[in-house]
């Protein structure tokens, strides 16, 4: 099978369902990979996420190079048999990380120099450092290594911070071509930046491009400009990337987030909150999302989703869950991330079926018409 190898199999409007083919398994495109931080999908065992229909989960090169250690992973044979998933992996770089969990961070042309949030130990994070930690992980996707500033920076900050980007992004490239078996097998994602001014944004593009990547994430998104700014810079971002690789939009999101990034032009995504949310007692559902500890639930003998076909929601009931989020028990938050990938994952299929069909707009209209018809 080839390295890496994506298609566009239907569009509808800015909105296209493709797959990409690579050596561990095919990607379904628009794509949600739950986040695995430490190598783990909190909650769920490897196998649970595979069965919500996830094709790929992300990893995280911060939190691994920290605890376990990336050598150490590699000695124990690299992270798809260390923690069991034997599909694609997506690492991130670690630099959003460094950027917002380090104490005591020091930016300079050749890195990040940071203290471990974990044990306050000194480490040292390049481009060239980032790629090597993820060959040692193994990593099928892998992330050039950016800084990643907040969209209320200075307009001028935003813009040194983008060229400090994009000259990481071409060391990136150098140190991961010369990775020997690795680099023949796994694919180099480079990342957009320029918040969200677009003449910014095009210039990184143009950066990107002339380097050369096999896909392209929009960064720097997600970081609290709300999501009308959100989706502005995704009404021009996306199509200042090349048409034929992937694009993924990191850190995003809510489902009405997803379905709009979909309209524009995104392929991938990653986000925290359905499992973080499942640990916290809140599902989401088509007609919005519920707080499981609100006491109405108590003896509500429904599903949390009629519609939902997962397992959760086809054996215990509103009460047996809220119970057990009232109570503390660790299968609260089990069964509510189980669900939540599930949905998140019936959402997907949702809009590539839609896109397929040519009905892609009847759907985000029908989806929103039913997920805020709580409010």
């Amino acid at each position: 099978m080839d390295r890496f190898a994506f298609s566009i199999l239907a569009t509808d409007g800015k909105a296209r369902t493709g797959r990409i083919a690579m050596n561990r398994g095919e990607i379904r495109t628009p794509a949600f990979m739950p986040v695995g931080t430490a190598a783990t999908v909190k909650a769920m065992k490897p196998e649970a996420v595979r069965a919500t229909g996830a094709d790929i989960i992300l990893g995280n090169t911060y939190h691994l190079m920290l605890r376990p250690g990336a050598e150490r992973v590699a000695r124990l044979g690299g992270l798809h048999r260390f923690m069991n998933w034997d599909r694609p992996i997506l690492t991130d770089s670690g630099g959003y990380q460094v950027m917002s969990l380090s104490e005591l961070r020091k930016l300079t042309e050749e890195g990040v120099s940071f203290r471990s949030h974990i044990d306050g130990s000194k480490h040292m994070l390049t481009p060239e450092r980032s790629m090597e930690i993820q060959r040692l992980l193994g990593s099928d996707i892998v992330m050039a290594f950016d800084e990643c500033p907040r969209a209320d920076r200075p307009l001028a900050e935003i813009a040194a911070s983008m060229e400090l980007s994009m000259r990481w992004a071409k060391r990136s490239r150098d140190a991961f071509d010369s990775g020997g078996e690795h680099a023949e097998r796994a694919a180099l994602f480079g990342i957009q930046q320029g918040a969200l001014d677009e003449r910014l944004r095009a210039r990184s593009a143009e950066s990107l491009k002339e380097i050369g990547f096999d896909g392209y994430a929009i960064g720097g998104l997600a970081v609290g400009e709300g999501q009308e700014a959100m989706f502005a810079t995704l009404d021009f971002a996306p199509e200042q990337l090349p048409e034929d690789a992937p694009r993924y939009l990191m850190g995003v999101g809510k489902p009405d987030d997803l379905v709009g990034a979909v309209e524009r032009g995104v392929d991938m995504f990653d986000c925290v909150l359905p499992t973080r949310s499942g640990r916290n007692g809140q599902a989401f559902t088509w007609n919005g999302p519920l707080n499981m500890r609100n006491a109405r639930h108590a003896e509500d003998t429904e599903p949390l989703d009629t519609r939902c076909s997962c397992s959760v929601c086809g054996t215990y009931s509103r009460a047996y869950l809220h119970h057990l989020i009232k109570s503390g028990e660790m299968l609260g938050a089990m069964l509510l991330t189980e669900h939540n990938l599930s949905f998140y994952q019936q959402l997907m299929f949702g809009m590539r079926n839609a896109i397929v069909k040519g009905h892609f707009a009847l759907f985000a209209s029908d989806f929103r018409r039913d997920y805020f018809s709580r409010s």
